[in-house]
């Protein structure tokens, strides 16, 4: 009776497969199979492994109706052919799941399922901040467990076109990226600007009101290319879309803890992915959870958990493609030992945009050129940073960790690095890291960076995904060869 969950039709879909007894069996994206980056559509690669599993029972992360009639209202039209959810999953699916039972739940409490059904906590107050769902932008919930299922109370929420997502993605165009993809290197060119030279321009001509989060424009249609000058720096456009991105997210905080439900916050919605902002959240609750995959492809797995309705059995978000065999440690090491960089594509692929380990391009962070090398190789600009994977005992001595994390496993929060000076490779120009943290878990990973520090003394290594900018990362050991032929790097299986 195992349930399959998807989430198709815009952008990144993915597909994820849980157990009666709660046990995610698998989860895997469809662009990692197409090798089409953010595919919307569910490729035939994922489909063929979700086909082992045999789910019984189908959920969609949307209401198709409700998102066509919002489509109608924004003025984009309604697609007939996607009207109803039995539309949806033939045309997404094919015909394999015409006899089953399917199910379709609102946008929001997907996300907002996805990440407090594996949360460790029993009842948190739970924020979902995106771009958009059916109508929500933003919403808040209560949630807890009654007689072992998840209850959803939504206490709030703000509705299109007033959007945060929205908002960062007509900042991302502004300053010469594509939205919908690369957010995050708007993040990463905010350290480099002057945060008041634009911050409160761009307040005063996009913001109503910053407390109820409403807007004095539809930013769904983008911005004007000469917004703030033809002549503005790009920097500092970002400094200031990210400043204020911040204090519209910490509004939405204050208003989610004023409610007294739980001092435990489950965070979700692609907005949740900003790891900047998301080092202040502990200034307002008391413990963290923000599930890996928290953006639209993680909502695969909500809208199977709230048909299976308890907590989901959560052990990590090794939970795609596998590529079998154990973990290649001694070649890792013999190779970071005589090249400082090496690929490793091993085990199941990681559920969610980052690598973890498994699905990883890594590093050793001390060389003062090894940044520029790595990019050069993934073919990015020079100004971006990397990350450090660090033992977990040893995180509190080389970084200043924010408040109320429970832990940063998975890459989700920046800090500010102790010592720069040794470690020029992980270390951003605001002189932060984007922390990824390793518990004595037993992991591939983990015993590479027990072995690295025992030969080396140092107890990280820089962690980026296994791809190349504008690509998938590697799902496959015939996509890792073909990363090892193109870019001259090994990658050990």
């Amino acid at each position: 009776m195992n349930i399959l969950g998807f989430s198709a039709g815009f952008h990144d879909a993915a597909a994820a497969v849980i157990s009666e007894h709660g046990d995610i069996l698998f989860a895997g994206h469809s662009e990692r199979y197409s090798k089409h980056k953010h595919d919307p559509g569910i490729s035939q690669g994922l489909i063929d492994d979700v086909l082992t599993y045999a789910p019984a029972t189908v959920a969609y992360y949307e209401r198709p109706l409700v998102k066509q009639l919002r489509q109608l209202y924004a003025g984009q039209g309604v697609d007939w052919r996607n009207i109803t959810l039995r539309q949806v999953v033939r045309n997404q699916l094919g015909g394999w799941f015409d006899n089953v039972k399917k199910y379709s739940f609102n946008h929001h409490l997907c996300h907002a399922a996805a990440g407090f059904q594996t949360s460790p906590f029993g009842r948190a107050t739970v924020v979902v901040i995106d771009a958009i769902g059916e109508f929500d932008t933003i919403s808040i919930w209560g949630a807890e467990y009654l007689h072992g299922r998840a209850q959803y109370k939504k206490l709030w929420s703000q509705r299109y076109p007033h959007s945060i997502g929205l908002y960062y993605s007509a900042m991302t165009k502004r300053v010469g990226l594509k939205p919908l993809d690369e957010e995050y290197i708007l993040m990463g060119m905010a350290a480099y600007g002057n945060v008041d030279q634009h911050r409160y321009q761009i307040q005063h001509h996009l913001i109503n009101n910053e407390s109820d989060l409403t807007f004095k424009q539809n930013l769904h249609v983008g911005i004007a290319d000469d917004f703030l000058g033809a002549d503005a720096d790009t920097m500092d456009i970002a400094a200031g879309a990210q400043d204020l991105v911040e204090d519209l997210i910490l509004n939405v905080m204050w208003k989610a803890r004023a409610m007294a439900y739980s001092s435990n916050l489950v965070y979700m919605g692609g907005v949740a992915l900003n790891c900047s902002a998301n080092r202040l959240l502990g200034d307002y609750f008391d413990d963290i959870w923000i599930m890996p995959n928290p953006g639209d492809a993680g909502s695969s797995l909500g809208a199977a958990a709230l048909v299976y309705g308890g907590p989901l059995n959560w052990r990590d978000a090794f939970l795609g493609h596998s590529i079998p065999g154990r973990y290649p440690v001694n070649a890792i090491l013999d190779a970071l030992l005589r090249d400082h960089i090496v690929g490793v594509a091993s085990g199941r692929a990681e559920f969610g945009p980052r690598a973890l380990g498994n699905r990883s391009l890594l590093a050793d962070p001390r060389g003062p050129e090894i940044k520029d090398q790595v990019n050069e190789i993934k073919r990015r600009q020079k100004f971006r940073p990397f990350a450090p994977v660090i033992l977990e005992e040893h995180v509190d001595e080389y970084f200043d960790m924010p408040a109320n994390w429970r832990d940063s496993r998975y890459m989700q929060v920046v800090a500010p690095c102790r010592r720069p000076d040794l470690f020029p490779a992980i270390v951003h120009a605001d002189g932060t890291s984007r922390v990824q943290t390793v518990p004595a878990d037993g992991s591939g990973i983990r015993e590479l960076l027990e072995k690295w520090f025992v030969l080396t003394g140092c107890p990280m290594l820089l962690n980026t995904s296994l791809n190349i900018r504008g690509e998938p990362m590697v799902n496959d050991r015939r996509d890792a060869d073909r990363f090892e032929k193109l870019y001259g790097v090994k990658v050990c299986s």
